[in-house]
């Protein structure tokens, strides 16, 4: 069986005044998360999560406290949890649902300092197969998310000397 992994890395840091409550605390279960001074550095060694666990209490506490700010997250994570007895002291998040650029998107669209975030993966697996190597690059602006993986560069590339793929 062969183990597929996708680390990544998160640049520039983001200010901590930058993210609201929410958006914190939901990058920082999907992705691993450093204190850097006043902002964050978010990485991944072994792939972003798209299922978060937190408890009742820490979420309720920064959905409350990112109300009055415009975010995505908040309109997300209310559909999520309406769904979820008052009861349950611990929740089991799905984030497959929305995308982790799209939170960062929100974020430098209210950024004074941020014009743009990137992401940086690498496909990596346990055994030496063709589909588990290569990479990928994400530019994550206030108005556009593309990203372009290692394969689409080679397909440019032999496009470009007329070579099909």
């Amino acid at each position: 069986m062969a183990d597929y992994y996708s680390p990544t890395i998160i640049d520039p840091t983001i200010p901590d005044t930058d993210m609201t409550p929410l958006e914190r605390l939901l990058l920082s279960h999907i992705f691993d998360a450093e204190r850097d001074r006043e902002s964050w550095y978010f990485f991944s060694e072994q792939g972003p999560s798209d299922m978060i666990f937190l408890t009742r209490v820490e979420l309720d506490a920064a959905v409350a406290a990112s109300e009055s700010i415009e975010s995505g997250a908040n309109a997300y994570i209310k559909g999520k949890i309406s769904d979820i007895t008052p009861d349950e002291a611990h929740i089991d998040l799905d984030m497959s649902g929305t995308s982790w650029e799209f939170l960062f998107q929100d974020i430098v669209r209210r950024s004074k300092t941020l014009r743009y975030v990137t992401a940086v993966t690498s496909f990596t697996c346990s055994k030496m197969r063709p589909d588990g190597f290569g990479g990928m690059a994400v530019l994550i602006t206030a108005d556009t998310i593309k990203g372009k993986s290692t394969h689409e560069i080679i397909e440019d590339f032999l496009g470009e000397e007329g070579i099909a793929p």
